[in-house]
């Protein structure tokens, strides 16, 4: 059964820095495209960044220059890194992998940007 686990999550003053993980199992990270989404209260699940099979990567506007992709093959890891970080950033962030047999979703970490 695929598995997607975040962690890195947490409060955060305005300016600041997170790294978001995504450990998966049952399921290579390296071979199908992945991404990090959000959810903040009242409003729809937005991407925020992803990454193809190949490493092409790809942000939102509101991301760019501030957030970066990756994978560590051998971690069979997705991360998230955020730098200076606004309170318009506090979500709920989610990652996301397109396997051939599904699309699969972690269950969510919380980051929280306030002072």
């Amino acid at each position: 059964q695929v598995q997607l686990v975040e962690s890195g999550g947490g409060l955060v003053q305005p300016g600041g820095s997170l790294r978001l993980s995504c450990a998966a199992s049952q399921i290579l990270v390296e071979a199908f495209p992945g991404g990090w989404y959000r959810q903040a209260p009242g409003k729809q699940r937005e991407l925020v960044a992803s990454i193809s099979s190949r490493g092409d990567t790809n942000y939102a506007d509101s991301a760019k220059g501030r957030f970066t992709i990756s994978r560590d093959n051998a971690k069979n890891t997705l991360y998230l890194e955020m730098t200076s970080l606004k309170p318009d950033d506090t979500a709920v962030y989610y990652c996301n992998v397109e396997g051939h047999l599904g699309n699969y979703w972690g269950q969510g970490t919380q980051v929280t940007v306030s002072s």
